[in-house]
């Protein structure tokens, strides 16, 4: 029989913010893959064999082709599998027919909720490690964006590159951080009053919506 990988998405962080499907398959997992967080947070059973993410990603897909002779190697990836995760790398490895992918909660997602916002039509971008072109950028009356951001990214560059591309200093600016731990916090103002709030947000999700 062909053992499978199975990219599992674990959501934005909190374990009430993931499927039961996910969490069925993390526990039942004899070879278990995912970033220190993840791995501490459900990495709990016995005799699982385990590999750490780090910046070396060819020796994560080395360690998982050994693995897969044996067993199904279960892949842990931060929110959905599909948006900005290591699934990008699983499938420039190994072929589709070995890969299986249960979907998880992104934090974008949770954070168009919690601003309570529909996202049908908004633009997704991520400025986490990533640039964007600021043609893409420029205002538009009615535009909606989500952007995941880093610690060059942030709750006060962003507002402000959207403010030299023509955003009205009003346009309402979503800052969502620590999504679904004890600690989360939504802070809801505007593109022009992002530059004075006394804290900068690194690693959290922005939503500007413009009028």
């Amino acid at each position: 029989m062909e053992h499978k990988i199975i990219v599992v998405g674990i959501g934005p962080g909190s374990a009430d913010y993931m499927i039961p499907a996910a969490l069925k398959t993390i526990t039942e997992a004899k070879v278990l893959v995912g970033g220190s967080r993840a791995i501490e947070q459900y990495g709990q059973e016995k005799g699982q064999k385990q590999c750490v993410i780090r910046a070396d990603i060819s020796s994560v897909m080395d360690f998982i082709a050994r693995e897969l002779q044996y067993h199904d190697v279960v892949v842990m990836v931060s929110g959905d599998p599909g948006y900005y995760s290591l699934l990008d790398a699983v499938k420039r490895s190994f072929e589709d027919s070995q890969i299986e992918v249960i979907p998880g909660l992104s934090a974008m997602q949770v954070a168009f909720c919690k601003l309570g916002l529909p996202w049908h039509n908004a633009e997704l971008m991520s400025m986490h490690g990533r640039t964007v072109a600021k043609e893409k950028l420029r205002y538009k009356p009615g535009r909606t964006i989500g952007f995941l951001t880093d610690g060059k990214n942030n709750s006060k560059t962003i507002p402000a590159l959207l403010l030299s591309l023509g955003w009205p200093a009003d346009t309402m600016l979503g800052i969502c951080s620590r999504l679904s731990y004890e600690d989360e916090l939504i802070i809801k103002t505007t593109l022009g009053e992002a530059e004075d709030l006394k804290k900068t947000f690194l690693s959290c999700v922005l939503v500007v919506k413009a009028k």
